[in-house]
């Protein structure tokens, strides 16, 4: 399974390179230009890739319509631990990335939303501890998810309500169904209780 290794130098630092970007970032894009290379090795090269990360413990999944490669942890380790509040913007983005994508004529153009659409979305949950983003977690959003491939800032002042952001579509494989119908529960409830219906719970 490993003989490929055994072809050339060069053979061993694709392999090299391309498996510690999956292990550090998470994500290959297909259509990232600091990825497409390690995407397409890895992707001619699954089985090898496979069989090295089950021995760490994880599934390499390829979704070729999306053109995403990520790693999954089998045994619930090696996960990102997400505040709740990067958690809540990650939904946020994954609920943006679908509308807007639905708008789009071609699957090969970028999906684009604004910071402001992004602010809009947060603040529709009017939660009693962080009513409405501020410029730290604005900043922490795009770093935090920009580090692992899930979106790209055009603008380099992130905190502009027109600073422009990609969505890529490995935010797709970072949010599960489960996760999505949580927070639409959690919205639903939210709204009710500022419409004046009455619920003793809060989300904190």
């Amino acid at each position: 399974m490993f003989e490929i290794l055994n072809e050339s130098v060069a053979q061993k630092e694709k392999f090299r390179v391309s498996a510690n970007k999956l292990l550090n970032q998470c994500f290959l894009l297909k259509k990232k230009e600091d990825t497409r290379k390690e995407y397409i090795f890895v992707r001619e090269n699954k089985e090898m890739f496979a069989e090295y990360f089950d021995l760490l413990g994880y599934d390499v999944k390829i979704n070729e319509d999306q053109g995403v490669i990520a790693l999954s942890g089998q045994y619930d380790t090696g996960r990102l631990q997400l505040t709740k509040g990067d958690s809540i913007l990650l939904l946020i983005l994954r609920l943006l990335y679908i509308e807007k994508r639905k708008e789009i004529s071609s699957s090969y153009e970028d999906v684009i939303v604004l910071m402001e659409e992004i602010r809009e979305k947060y603040a529709l949950l009017k939660l009693k501890t962080k009513p409405v983003m501020d410029k730290g977690m604005e900043k922490r959003m795009v770093s935090l998810f920009r580090k692992y491939n899930i979106i790209r800032n055009l603008d380099s002042d992130v905190n502009q309500a027109d600073t422009r952001i990609v969505i890529y579509p490995s935010v797709i494989m970072a949010v599960t169904v489960d996760d999505i119908n949580e927070y639409y529960t959690m919205t639903e409830k939210k709204l009710k209780e500022y419409s004046g219906e009455k619920n003793e719970e809060q989300y904190e």
